[in-house]
């Protein structure tokens, strides 16, 4: 079966991970140790995380930001000199020796013997009218990035998990006031974020309420409620959790579940052999960086075993 994933062929290698965020990078620190020549693929680096404003339950890290965590992430892999590609994956195959084409953006195509896919998720949206006409004027998905752009603005941040009280509380430090919409009587955010939240005299709750359309001319200017409301605002953070990019595994026939993440057991194995997942692309309950570091691990273990299966070449 040598023939099979003769990795000393030029764009071969045992596995290919895709992603950019901490379960991909995890996955191939492990993979790399285990002497398996590994090949990491995404389009930017660092994932959703890196856009977080604090990070306070990470082991090792009192309060960290996303970036700095995944800076810290990075000067591991890049230590072990693993190659990163800064591509967009179009296309996974498996060709008839039951190995894997990996096709990018640019037209590169790479082989793998397993894929490892930590492609994370994507910003969920309201779907609401104004939404994508304001994007970039007045409608942001991420704070740490747009918020001081608000200085002395009154913002509304929309959702009611974790995130959303972090994304506020980091508002609050250039904005005038800072509204938290919620479909719901209370946030769901940590305690010590949500007393954070009641503490701080800038952030205002307001729940069981939905935003039916953004409104503006150049630029956001108000929001309808779903009670007929017009709330004026200069800006509206989007936070109510992502969607999982799983669409690349769907012709390879994965399994997915009714949200779209890719089904795996508790060894990040999907129903495909070959091809293994980790992170916030999977089912997994727990959608946190350490959950998906851990499954990332468990992931490449499974790699390992599954190749050992093969006769495989030496680098």
């Amino acid at each position: 079966m040598s023939s099979k994933c003769d990795v000393s062929k030029p764009n071969w290698y045992h596995v290919v991970i895709i992603g950019g965020g901490p379960a991909a990078i995890s996955a191939a620190i492990y993979t790399h140790r285990f002497d398996l020549k590994t090949l990491i693929i995404g389009e930017e680096y660092g994932g959703a995380i890196s856009k977080t404003y604090l990070i306070e339950n990470y082991p090792g890290f009192f309060d960290v930001s996303g970036f700095e965590l995944m800076e810290a992430f990075q000067k591991h892999y890049e230590h072990f000199n693993i190659p990163y590609k800064f591509e967009t994956v179009t296309k996974i195959e498996k060709d008839p020796n039951d190995t894997f084409i990996v096709s990018v953006s640019g037209g590169e195509t790479y082989h793998a013997c397993a894929v490892i896919v930590a492609t994370g998720g994507k910003y969920r949206k309201l779907n609401v009218p104004g939404e994508e006409e304001f994007h970039g004027r007045g409608v942001s998905y991420c704070a740490t990035c747009d918020g001081f752009f608000f200085r002395d603005k009154t913002v509304i941040v929309v959702g009611g998990s974790d995130s959303a009280a972090v994304e506020a509380l980091f508002l609050s430090k250039f904005a005038k006031k800072v509204y938290i919409v919620y479909r719901r009587a209370k946030i769901r955010a940590e305690p010590i974020n949500a007393q954070r939240c009641d503490e701080e005299e800038k952030i205002e709750i307001i729940p069981n309420t939905t935003i039916k359309r953004i409104i503006g001319k150049d630029k956001v200017e108000s929001v309808e409620f779903n009670d007929g409301t017009i709330f004026p605002t200069d800006a509206v953070f989007i936070e109510i959790g992502q969607d999982p990019q799983s669409e690349l595994v769907k012709d390879l026939g994965v399994k997915l579940n009714d949200r779209g993440e890719i089904i795996v057991d508790s060894f990040a194995q999907t129903n495909v052999p070959g091809i293994f997942a980790a992170g916030d692309v999977t089912n997994i309950r727990e959608k946190q960086v350490i959950t998906a570091a851990g499954q990332a691990v468990s992931a490449a273990y499974s790699v390992r075993d599954y190749l050992e299966k093969l006769t495989l070449p030496t680098k």
